[in-house]
């Protein structure tokens, strides 16, 4: 049995769905032409997304706050702006 603190190793299938959601990332920036200075409420979704499949909270957390100021109009802290868009970089 499994204490909260271990992480089981990401399944060959969780490799293979989070190298997709970066490869989703990465198209979305480069068609573009450059990532904007905030990213959107859709790349902090993608992120969040493969946050939980890591099981990083700090990440889940600032992805949290993004979306949630986002979708409120509020402003976003910059530190949360910074750690959505250099996720996958």
């Amino acid at each position: 049995m499994m204490s909260g603190t271990e992480q089981q190793p990401l399944s060959p299938a969780s490799v293979a769905h989070l190298r997709k959601v970066a490869a989703e990332i990465s198209a979305f920036f480069e068609a573009g032409g450059s990532a904007p200075e905030r990213p959107s409420i859709d790349a902090a979704w993608v992120v969040l997304e493969a946050a939980i499949d890591f099981g990083d909270g700090t990440t889940i957390e600032a992805c949290r706050r993004v979306i949630d100021a986002g979708l409120n109009g509020a402003a976003i802290d910059e530190s949360d702006l910074v750690t959505v868009d250099n996720y996958f970089k």
